[in-house]
């Protein structure tokens, strides 16, 4: 990036001042690594139940003293998620506190999905089978629809 120099205002041409010579401007390099606080991509962070249950006790310890938004300064939280928190150890759930894994939550499964699969597969083979045998079935009339016609036709031609 290229700085502008910093040179004095230039007087009216016609006043007859001399103007000073300007200094070439000055070249500024960009840092080439980024900071360590700002990525490419956020990331959420997730807590401990240990971290949170800390971070309440210090809370509680300095509710008295005034000290509560200097540890949320520190620790860069906000006092929603203090107050989240708190309920939930308030519930008695330490599992609770523990970070959950966001979007949709999986159904539980059902015990007879495993059931219902087997029985659609037995399905899926039968009517396999089934189609099988009516192939066969079809094939065995016509070849026994020729065996007639060749012995008819052998019939006539020993009779005439």
């Amino acid at each position: 990036m290229v700085m502008p120099s910093q040179s004095a205002l230039l007087p009216d041409v016609g006043s007859g001042a001399v103007l000073a010579p300007t200094s070439p401007p000055r070249v500024v390099i960009a840092p080439l690594a980024p900071t360590a606080e700002l990525t490419s991509i956020p990331k959420r962070r997730n807590f401990t139940a240990k971290y949170k249950l800390r971070i309440l006790d210090e809370t509680d310890q300095a509710a008295d003293t005034g000290g509560v938004s200097a540890i949320l300064r520190r620790e860069g939280l906000y006092s929603s998620a203090l107050t989240d928190w708190r309920r939930a150890r308030a519930a008695g759930t330490l599992g609770a506190l523990q970070p959950m894994r966001r979007g949709p939550q999986k159904a539980p499964a059902n015990p007879l999905q495993a059931e219902l699969a087997k029985a659609n597969s037995e399905v899926a083979a039968l009517r396999r089978r089934l189609d099988q045998a009516e192939a066969i079935i079809a094939i065995q009339k016509k070849v026994a629809g020729l065996l007639d016609e060749m012995e008819q036709t052998q019939e006539r031609s020993g009779k005439s």
